[in-house]
């Protein structure tokens, strides 16, 4: 496909372009380097953008331990913005839900609790009696409930997670991968604002108990306003966070620590190096033509191509002439015929970065373009056939 572009008819592009960089990918050339941390596979994901700024083995499968009960809130806070359940609905406590093993908020049978303790307790104290009650509210059982998980997990994108359980106790097909669990993290921040402040409470009383929240980030950094942790014999000790400073928000995963205090300070240690090695800028401003494609049978003969919304990127800080050499593609889809509905993708930017392929993004059209008069819908039928002879 051969574009209807040129540098030369819009010099600022060029200049813009070379400091664009794609989303979901680590960056070649880097402020400093990354930190090298104590555990098994780690990530750092700018929220904005899906920017991978840092990672290590971060696709390898592992246990995630409770750090499951992501989906099993995600779920949860579907269902409220669904309205199929209230915070203030009261569930009847189930004797497998009482009956569970390991971290607990401590409901017993004979006293119903209403859902928005019940999250409060899967994510402020890891019940794994709170995330069977709300398992089996939401799925009906367990077993139907790990489905809606998966299926979800499946829409999110999640390429390398399958769910067993709402918990996290160990299973050989429950697994997830660093990557899959910023995806996931994410998801929940964009999805559910209304809900996310659950995740920055510190501690939580029920049942005359009050248990303190296990992710201790809350303690240490007052930007830090979640995640969730996961601990087991052979997860090790895991930590998702996200901190937000300014107008950013970042994403960490560590996954693999030997002990609390180390996935804490390696995660803060990732956090901090995020925010000091990059900064954000605006690339390309929404319905700023990149080029003008030619169209076919159309009322014009041309239209303006771009994208409908700001780009925004993490750009690393680095010395002046040491940044990376960022070469940009645009193609065409050919032939553009009318009529184009605004928003229509209509091409393709391709970039390179130091000479390696590195992401693709559409283009649309910034305008519409109806169809031509009879005579012009012909002579544009000609033209395109003479074209292609």
């Amino acid at each position: 496909m051969m574009p209807y572009f040129s540098f030369s008819r819009f010099p600022l592009l060029f200049l813009l372009i070379s400091l664009f960089v794609a989303p979901s990918c680590a960056l070649s050339a880097q402020p400093v380097p990354a930190p090298v941390l104590a555990a098994k596979s780690w990530i750092l994901v700018e929220y904005a953008t899906g920017q991978v700024l840092a990672a290590n083995d971060p696709d390898s499968r592992v246990e995630p331990a409770s750090l499951t009960k992501l989906m099993t809130a995600y779920l949860a806070f579907a269902a409220l913005k669904a309205k199929t359940v209230t915070k203030e609905q009261l569930v009847r406590v189930s004797t497998a839900a009482w009956k569970q093993e390991g971290s607990r908020m401590f409901i017993e049978p004979r006293t119903p609790v209403s859902v928005g303790d019940l999250i409060k307790g899967v994510i402020v104290h890891s019940g794994n009696d709170a995330s069977v009650a709300l398992a089996e509210l939401i799925g009906g059982n367990e077993k139907d409930f790990a489905a809606m998980m998966n299926r979800e997990a499946g829409r999110l994108g999640l390429q390398n997670t399958h769910f067993m359980n709402p918990t996290g106790l160990p299973h050989p097909e429950h697994y997830s991968t660093a990557r899959d669990l910023a995806v996931l993290a994410s998801a929940i921040i964009r999805d559910f604002p209304e809900y996310y402040g659950f995740y920055s409470l510190k501690s939580f009383a029920y049942n005359r108990i009050e248990q303190f929240n296990r992710n201790r980030l809350l303690h240490v950094d007052s930007t830090v306003d979640g995640l969730k942790t996961g601990q087991t014999k052979d997860a090790g000790f895991c930590l998702v966070g996200s901190a937000k400073r300014g107008q950013r928000r970042l994403v960490s995963v560590v996954l693999g620590a030997s002990k609390d205090d180390i996935r804490v300070q390696e995660s803060l240690k990732l956090l901090n190096y995020g925010f000091k090695s990059y900064n954000m800028m605006r690339i390309y401003a929404a319905d700023q033509p990149l080029s003008e494609f030619k169209v076919w049978k159309g009322a014009e003969k041309i239209v303006g191509v771009g994208f409908t919304q700001d780009f925004i990127m993490a750009l690393p800080n680095m010395p002046k002439g040491k940044e990376p050499k960022i070469e940009p593609v645009l193609e065409s889809r050919q032939p553009v015929l009318a009529p184009l509905v605004r928003g229509q993708q209509i091409g393709t930017l391709t970039l390179t970065i130091d000479g390696e392929p590195y992401g693709s993004f559409p283009v649309v059209a910034l305008t519409d373009v109806p169809e031509g008069g009879f005579f012009g819908r012909v002579g544009g039928a000609v033209m395109l056939w003479l074209k292609n002879l």
